[in-house]
């Protein structure tokens, strides 16, 4: 069944994405605990958060490449092996740079996992449902953040941090492997014959950059996923200066996940609301603020307000980057421009764990969450100069100017209202 067709598929990839995401959550925070059980600093806190990221900074563009040219569906079950791997053998290192490199198979697994997924979705939904469609997909990291950090914190905690750390790295890699069990024939066949047989010859990535929309798109995309990385990676540094228990730290991530998820399950009406570009600008602008907030020593109750709506207003962004960059990209291009797109998010995580670790060493533990305003405040001005219609009003399809059927870049081109732009 082609695009717009039954959307079974697109529920199992929600479970999937679900438990992938779940774990991951899990094991980042755990990874935190567990290195600094074994003596690591918040230098070294902000390096192996780095090295996450760092092998699929280099990988990303191949496996798009790849993706267009062929099926999406064998990079998901890769990708669950390589997270349950990399989750389960971090819990055994008892090295910090063990963990690092462990830390680094995580993050290549996440990638494998979320090209395949992506691009499964660009490629099966309809032009008029991807605004929806990866609001839905979405919802999936959404769920595996929102338990994932309660689940870590369950088990983190006691005298023998070390052990208890560990076990719940080996936990999310047993998670992770769940995930399998709905990846049954989820591509359909004729999209995926469609892929090998429709696409051109490969699209230069300068070609790609230069799409209109597309480098604003992967920089506001770049600031939320930083934003949502460093809050994973240095809440529980935050919690260890101010006494905040493990258990309350998990329960603080889980209400910002919560918070993504619903402003997910709203998107459409806010879209129809504000339009893409306005809609971007005031949740960059809103996160941005309350990021800054998060360096104040607030009380544990106004640390769970900010967080809330901090996660709401970081609900927003990686959905309509996805649907911006697809539509953005050349023909036979679309894998690859979101493989682009997240490459951009792993410079991110690359870049900013390590200066968040420089600057936590420098100015303390809370100054980070400083570093990622200023990165947010930017994203805002990004998206209010971002020419172009906000593409709601474009009402039920939450799209621009291609019609159902039409290929983007085909026929009347769409004008991307974030100057064309997106997570998760």
């Amino acid at each position: 069944m082609g695009p717009g067709g039954n959307r079974g598929w697109l529920l199992r990839l929600v479970i999937a994405f679900s438990f992938a995401q779940g774990a991951v959550s899990m094991a980042r925070p755990a990874v935190s605990y567990r290195a600094l059980a074994l003596g690591a600093d918040e230098r070294a806190i902000g390096v192996i958060a780095g090295v996450y990221a760092l092998l699929p900074l280099f990988a990303a563009v191949p496996l798009g490449r790849r993706t267009d040219h062929g099926r999406c569906a064998p990079l998901l079950p890769v990708g669950v092996v390589l997270i349950a791997g990399g989750c389960a053998l971090s819990g055994i290192a008892n090295s910090l740079w063990a963990m690092a490199i462990w830390s680094g198979v995580m993050g290549l697994g996440h990638l494998c996992f979320v090209i395949g997924a992506q691009s499964l979705v660009a490629r099966q939904s309809a032009p008029n449902e991807q605004d929806r469609n990866f609001g839905h997909f979405t919802i999936g990291a959404s769920l595996g953040q929102l338990v994932g950090p309660i689940a870590a914190g369950a088990l983190i905690g006691g005298p023998d941090m070390a052990g208890t750390s560990a076990l719940a790295l080996v936990v999310a890699g047993a998670v992770a492997a769940v995930a399998c069990t709905s990846l049954w024939r989820i591509e359909h066949r004729d999209t995926a014959a469609k892929s090998r047989t429709e696409q051109g010859g490969r699209v230069p990535v300068q070609r790609i950059l230069r799409a209109r929309g597309v480098p604003a798109g992967i920089f506001i995309s770049l600031s939320v996923l930083s934003a949502t990385d460093i809050l994973t990676a240095y809440l529980p540094v935050v919690g260890e200066h101010r006494g905040i228990a493990p258990s309350v730290i998990g329960v603080l991530l889980s209400l910002r996940a919560a918070a993504t998820i619903a402003c997910r399950l709203v998107l459409t009406p806010l879209l129809r609301l504000l339009g893409r570009a306005l809609l971007l600008t005031v949740t960059c602008l809103l996160a941005a603020v309350l990021c800054a907030g998060i360096a104040l020593p607030v009380p544990v109750w106004a640390l769970a307000l900010i967080l809330t709506v901090l996660g709401f207003c970081l609900g927003v962004g990686q959905p309509l980057s996805m649907t911006t960059v697809v539509q953005a990209a050349p023909d036979g291009a679309r894998s690859t421009a979101l493989a682009l797109r997240l490459t951009g998010n792993r410079l991110g995580q690359v870049a900013a764990p390590a200066s968040a670790g420089l600057v936590a060493g420098v100015a303390g533990v809370a100054a980070p969450f400083v570093m990622l305003g200023a990165l947010l405040l930017v994203s805002a001005g990004i998206a209010l100069r971002s020419p172009g219609r906000a593409a709601v009003g474009d009402g039920e399809t939450g799209q621009g100017e291609t019609g159902h059927g039409e290929a983007p870049g085909r026929g009347r081109r769409f004008r991307p209202s974030l100057s064309r732009k997106s997570d998760i």
